[in-house]
Formats: structure tokens, C-alpha cells, sequence
């Protein structure tokens, strides 16, 4: 919706100083500042478009309820991850598919947020489960569960996968 509404106006004021240049010899100048004004008016959109993501980001996931999970790989690590899914309270809350270059992304230090959502306060479990390949291209599937607590701030929670053998598999950082 917000898109459609900056591209229709974006749209409509290019026709507007189409029908402006057809209508009369206009000079390069005015062209020039009327290239000028439209991208002013770009940018204006943007930076709506920016503030309006993060108004609804604010409205849908307040603070006071607010988990957001995010998953690192640990340094080094080689193994394929295929997918993963996660479940609180024994609900569903995401399941991921990775491609070739989101696990590069990860192998490389990059952090994926896997899930934000709203949950009351109090104690909660966190159940993940990982499935791919280790380096020797056998499968392997491992689960660990975590219990953290909400209060009325905002919840980070970050999942750190390492490699299976490691010993630790999955392990979990309260931020």
C-alpha cells in the first residue's frame, strides 16, 4: 500500500511536468529544477516510508511483550544447516529453510532475526531444533530447549549454532 501510494504520486508528477513541457518551450533550467523537486519529493517518500515501518513495527510488537530471536553460527563452523525450527511454549513460532547464501552469510559473522513476536510476561521455553549436514555429509538433527524469563523490556534472545561433535550443539545468550 505504502509503495503503491509513493510510486502513484511519484507517477502522477511526471505526467504532470510532461504535460507541463508539452504544453510550453520550457528552458533546461526548468527541466533541471523540476528534476530537482522530484527527487526531493523521492526522498521525502522514503523517509515517510521508513518512519511508517517503523510506527507499525512499534503498534504490532509493543515493548512490554516483545521476544525477538536471533541465530548465529559459531566462529569457524563448516557444517550445513538446512533448517531450523523453533517452537515456544511448545507452539510453533518459526521454521526456516536456509539457502546456500544465508548460510554463507552466517558462516561469515552474519546474524539472522528468525523471529519477533508477542508473548506475556513470565517464564517461557524456547525448543530448536537443527537439521543438515556435517562436514563429512552425513545427517544429523539435534534439539535443545531453553527457559528464559519476560518481564515488561523488550526480549533478545540469540541462538548460537555450532557444529554436531562439538559437544554444545545449541546454545543460548539472554541479551
Amino acid at each position: 500500500m505504502k509503495k503503491f501510494m509513493s510510486v502513484a504520486s511519484l507517477a502522477l508528477l511526471v505526467s504532470v511536468a510532461s504535460g507541463a513541457c508539452m504544453a510550453e518551450g520550457v528552458s533546461r533550467e526548468q527541466i533541471k529544477g523540476l528534476d530537482e523537486q522530484i527527487q526531493d519529493i523521492k526522498t521525502d517518500v522514503l523517509a515517510i516510508s521508513t518512519d511508517l515501518v517503523q510506527l507499525e513495527e512499534k503498534l504490532l510488537y509493543p515493548s512490554n511483550t516483545q521476544v525477538s530471536l536471533f541465530v548465529s553460527l559459531a566462529q569457524g563452523e563448516k557444517f550445513r544447516l538446512d533448517a531450523m525450527e523453533v517452537k515456544i511454549d511448545g507452539k510453533d513460532a518459526a521454521h526456516h529453510l536456509y539457502t546456500f547464501k544465508e548460510l554463507e552469510a552466517l558462516q561469515k559473522g552474519g546474524v539472522q532475526r528468525i523471529y519477533t513476536g508477542n508473548i506475556r510476561s513470565g517464564e517461557h521455553t524456547l525448543d530448536v531444533t537443527l537439521i543438515g549436514k556435517t562436514a563429512g555429509n552425513s545427517d544429523f538433527r539435534h534439539s535443545a530447549s531453553y527457559t528464559f524469563t519476560k518481564d515488561v523490556a523488550p526480549r533478545l534472545v540469540e541462538i548460537r549454532l555450532a557444529g554436531p561433535g562439538g559437544g554444545k550443539d545449541i546454545e543460548f545468550k539472554d541479551r
